[in-house]
C-alpha cells in the first residue's frame, strides 16, 4: 500500500487565466466512526474523538460542510472558513454514530458510497474486523439528512490497476446506480484507496462528475484531483493544529478554485 494514498494499502496542470486561487481547501477523510479497538488501518475514530474533532473545528470559527457547499462557496470567492468533511466507504456507523456528531454541530458532510457493495461490508481489507456497508435504504436515509451522496466506485478497486472496461463501469456505472437511487444528479467521486493516474482522472471527468477526491495527487491538479487529509484516532488538539497549519503552507493552490 502506497505511503501517500489511503492508510490500508487530472485534473488540469495548466494554470487558470484570471485571478490567482487561494489556498487549497481543507478537506478531511474520514472512514469508520465506532469502536477501534481493532483498527490494523487505523481508519476508525471513536463517536467520542469525532464529537471532540468536530468540536475543534468549531472553536477556531471553521464549520464542516459537504464537498459540493465548500466548491460552491469558493467558486465565488469564499469559503476559507469551511472545511469538507468526507467519510470514505459507506460503512453503515455513519448512520449510527457520525451523524448525531454532525448534527449536534450543525456541520455537513459528503458520505462517499460504493453501490456495487450495497449490505454488504469491507471485503476490500484482508485485516482487521468485517464492518457493514449502508444499505440502498440507508443511503436514501442519509441524503434524506442532508448529507451529499458521492460514489466511490461500485467496489473499492485501484482505478489505476483496472482495464478499461471495469473504469467505465466503476465510474460511469456506479453514478448511474446512485442516481437513480437517490433521485438526484451526482456530482463528486473519490478514488478508491486515494490512487489516481490521468487516466482515471479522464474517465470521472467524462463520466460527468464535477469533483474528485483524491488524498495525495501529486503533480495533478485542480477540481477532479482534490487533495485530502486523513484524520484518525490520534488527532487530538495539538495534531489538529498542526495538520491544519501544514496543509496551508504545503499544499499549492487548486487551479480552478
Amino acid at each position: 500500500m502506497a505511503a501517500s494514498a489511503d492508510p490500508r494499502a487530472p485534473g488540469d496542470t495548466r494554470r487558470p487565466s484570471g485571478p490567482r486561487p487561494g489556498p487549497a481547501p481543507w478537506v478531511a477523510m474520514y472512514h469508520s466512526v465506532g469502536d477501534c479497538s481493532d483498527d490494523p488501518y487505523r481508519v476508525t475514530v471513536t463517536p467520542d474523538r469525532l464529537g471532540r474533532q468536530l468540536g475543534w473545528l468549531a472553536r477556531r470559527g471553521l464549520r464542516g460542510v459537504s464537498m459540493a457547499d465548500l466548491l460552491a462557496a469558493r467558486a465565488v470567492g469564499g469559503g476559507r472558513d469551511l472545511v469538507g468533511l468526507t467519510f470514505d466507504d459507506g460503512y453503515a456507523d455513519f448512520l449510527t454514530d457520525a451523524l448525531p456528531a454532525l448534527r449536534r454541530r450543525d456541520f455537513g458532510a459528503t458520505l462517499f458510497v460504493l453501490p456495487g457493495r450495497l449490505g454488504g461490508d469491507n471485503a476490500w481489507d484482508p485485516l482487521g474486523p468485517r464492518k457493514p456497508l449502508l444499505t440502498a435504504d440507508g443511503i436514501r436515509g442519509a441524503a434524506a439528512e442532508g448529507v451529499e451522496i458521492g460514489s466511490h466506485g461500485l467496489t473499492h478497486v485501484d482505478l489505476t490497476a483496472v482495464d478499461d472496461l471495469t473504469l467505465k463501469s466503476e465510474v460511469t456505472g456506479s453514478r448511474a446506480v446512485l442516481s437513480e437511487l437517490t433521485g438526484t444528479e451526482i456530482a463528486g467521486f473519490c478514488y478508491p484507496y486515494g490512487t489516481i493516474d490521468r487516466r482515471a482522472v479522464d474517465a470521472v471527468r467524462e463520466a460527468g462528475y464535477s469533483y474528485a477526491c483524491a488524498i495525495d495527487p501529486g503533480p495533478l491538479n485542480g477540481p477532479y484531483a482534490l487533495p485530502r487529509l486523513h484524520i484518525g484516532q490520534d488527532d487530538n488538539a495539538v495534531r489538529l493544529f498542526l495538520k491544519y497549519r501544514l496543509h496551508r503552507l504545503r499544499r499549492r493552490p487548486v487551479a480552478g478554485l
